[in-house]
C-alpha cells in the first residue's frame, strides 16, 4: 500500500508560477515511477509529467518547456514546478505512483486555478 498526499495548489494569475509537492508513504521501496496527471472540468485525465527511478522524465505536450518534474533526495517526494501558467492549466492535479509490482496509486488531488 502507498499513500500519496499532494500540496501546493491554489489561485494564481496567468503567467505566474506554482510548485506542487507530493509525499508518498507506506511501501515506498517498491515505487518505480511517480508523476502528475490533471483533470479539467468536462475533460479526461491527462498526463502532465512523470519521472522514473532512473531519472528519466516524460511530459505532456501542452506543458513541455513550462513545467519541470523532480524528485526529492529521499525519493518519496515528487515536485512539479509550474511556470508561465495559462488559464488552460486550470485543473485538479493528481499525484500518481506506479509500483514495480504493477500497482498504481493516486492522491486525492489539489486544485490549481489560473485566473486574473
Amino acid at each position: 500500500q502507498v499513500q500519496l498526499v499532494e500540496s501546493g495548489g491554489g489561485l494564481v494569475q496567468p503567467g505566474g508560477s506554482l510548485r506542487l509537492s507530493c509525499v508518498a508513504s507506506g511501501s515506498i521501496i517498491v515505487i518505480n515511477a511517480m508523476g502528475w496527471y490533471r483533470q479539467a472540468p468536462g475533460k479526461e485525465r491527462e498526463l502532465v509529467a512523470t519521472i522514473i527511478s532512473g531519472g528519466f522524465t516524460e511530459y505532456g505536450t501542452s506543458v513541455k518547456g513550462r513545467f519541470t518534474i523532480s524528485r526529492g533526495n529521499a525519493k518519496n517526494t515528487v515536485y512539479l514546478q509550474m511556470n508561465s501558467l495559462e488559464p488552460e492549466d486550470t485543473a485538479v492535479y493528481y499525484c500518481n505512483a506506479k509500483l514495480i509490482t504493477g500497482g498504481i496509486y493516486w492522491g486525492k488531488g489539489t486544485l490549481v486555478t489560473v485566473s486574473s
